[in-house]
């Protein structure tokens, strides 16, 4: 990969849009075709909300590879996304995925919410959790609904919440029909020092115990063992 290309990417990871913009249109003028750089402009126009130049170098990237899946997925997306929206990402780094056993969990959501804005959104956005109704929801910084926790792993959140634990919530990988994030906690309260987040077995998220009922610091039952 020479020096532009690197350096094109590097200002995407920083989400500096307008200076991706111009080195990977620096990188065109040598090579009308490199499909890269095109798929990397057409994300530059994205997020400074220049839909309709994203979507035309899109098309363009499907002219000369018919089954480039970047391209198709974005023309996807974008022709759902409000002309001019402004749909920024945030700085995204692969590190921010790494997984702790207990400590994080990769999760697909129910219930779904308004395909156009689940089009808004990117791989490593961070989103929120809402514990104030029934069920834990996942929402975005602004409150827009995205979708819904499994009932079992709602449950054992809202109350690990209550009694004070931290997490940090992204958007793991979206489809059109299919969100899958990621949680990871940040801080443990002192009532709940003993008790992992998530369990490492394949049978996920059963009943939560609290803590009045657990003796001294073993776990009896309740919480499946979790720190073994």
């Amino acid at each position: 990969m020479d020096d532009l290309a690197q350096q094109a990417i590097s200002y995407a990871l920083k989400s500096d849009w307008t200076a991706a913009k111009n080195t990977n249109l620096s990188i065109l003028k040598n090579n009308k075709s490199d499909i890269s750089a095109l798929n990397r402009l057409a994300k530059a126009y994205s997020e400074l909300g220049e839909t309709q130049k994203a979507i035309a170098i899109a098309k363009k990237v499907l002219a000369l590879e018919p089954y480039n899946k970047i391209a198709l997925k974005s023309l996807e997306k974008w022709n759902v996304v409000k002309k001019g929206k402004i749909v920024p990402s945030g700085p995204f780094s692969a590190k921010g995925f790494i997984e702790e056993p207990g400590k994080t969990k990769i999760i697909g959501l129910m219930h779904l919410g308004d395909p156009k804005l689940l089009a808004s959104l990117d791989c490593g956005d961070e989103v929120d959790i809402d514990t104030h109704a029934h069920r834990a929801t996942i929402v975005t910084q602004d409150g827009k609904h995205i979708g819904r926790l499994p009932d079992d792993l709602s449950l054992r959140l809202k109350k690990l919440i209550t009694y004070g634990n931290k997490y940090m919530v992204s958007i793991k990988s979206i489809e059109k029909n299919d969100v899958k994030i990621f949680i990871k906690e940040l801080e443990k309260a002192p009532k709940v020092k003993n008790i992992s987040s998530f369990t490492t077995e394949k049978i996920d998220y059963i009943a939560f115990t609290p803590p009045e009922l657990i003796h001294s610091s073993k776990i009896e039952h309740g919480v499946d063992e979790e720190d073994d």
